[in-house]
């Protein structure tokens, strides 16, 4: 059985991992996996509890694709007075993602100008070509010609427009498929919207009777995030986790990419080596 549990995620993004509010999530986890270990040792079942990744303060927002759009390599058609990405009429463009970023450049000639339009930018720690994506196992055919890393305290957004007036129609929305990136602001509710609950809330009223609505409430300013993720953390503590009920599954640290070794051998699924598994 695969078990979800959000709670270490929203909050430590919302807050950063230090803040008290985390600290109240981490408990609320407690409660929620109290009785589902219970029922796993009930059955003799082996427990995994496994992270995607740990989460360190943040507290300065990277706009990556602005930068591009400045450098003129970054293209937007305009409908209804809204910007939007035009991917295709872009010489150069970043799909954002927390403290990663995927540059996708068209033509090779556009290599130089894409670095020289990232490379003084504030927040950016490394600018990774192919041999940093192959060191660092991210040199996969989808990935960005280019792979930005921010630095420790800082992360990427997706913003590409240059007057909020101008931002896309969905840019207020939860709307994880449109946006060419993560957007964390879609765990805020916009505070310069003083009716911004009332909103929120007759959107939900509509969801519940079957009608359609749409919830605008999320803020153009980043700047509240405090929690991110996405670069190798400085420190091991600041890592994702791995821990196991059984007795000796685990040696030491395990890569990211023999995990699913691991997890199809704990559950019978595998006949794997000594040398494929943690």
């Amino acid at each position: 059985m695969l078990t979800y549990l959000p709670h270490l995620d929203y909050d430590l993004q919302r807050y950063g991992p230090d803040d008290p509010r985390a600290h109240s999530a981490a408990a609320e986890l407690d409660t929620a996996l109290g009785p589902l270990l219970d029922d796993a040792a009930a059955r003799g079942r082996t427990v995994v509890a496994l992270s995607e990744y740990g989460i360190t303060r943040v507290s300065r927002p990277v706009d990556i694709n602005r930068a591009l759009r400045r450098a003129g390599l970054l293209e937007v058609h305009t409908q209804d007075g809204m910007e939007y990405l035009d991917p295709g009429a872009s010489r150069a463009f970043a799909v954002a993602d927390h403290q990663l970023a995927h540059v996708y450049v068209r033509r090779a000639e556009d290599l130089d100008a894409t670095r020289a339009a990232l490379a003084g930018l504030p927040g950016i720690a490394e600018l990774l070509d192919d041999e940093g994506k192959k060191a660092h196992g991210l040199d996969h055919p989808r990935s960005g010609e280019l792979v930005a890393v921010a630095a420790p305290d800082a992360w990427f957004t997706y913003y590409y427009w240059l007057d909020d007036a101008r931002a896309p129609d969905f840019a207020q929305l939860v709307e994880i498929h449109r946006k060419p990136g993560y957007d964390p602001a879609e765990l805020f509710m916009d505070p310069k919207d003083p009716y911004v609950r009332v909103r929120a809330a007759t959107a939900l009223a509509r969801k519940k009777t079957g009608m359609r609505y749409r919830m605008a409430v999320v803020p153009l300013d980043p700047s509240p995030v405090r929690g991110s993720h996405g670069r190798l953390p400085d420190r091991e503590e600041d890592g994702p986790v791995l821990l196991c009920s059984q007795p000796g599954a685990v040696r030491g640290q395990v890569a990211a990419t023999d995990v699913k070794n691991l997890l199809l051998r704990l559950a019978g699924l595998t006949n794997a080596t000594e040398g494929d598994t943690p």
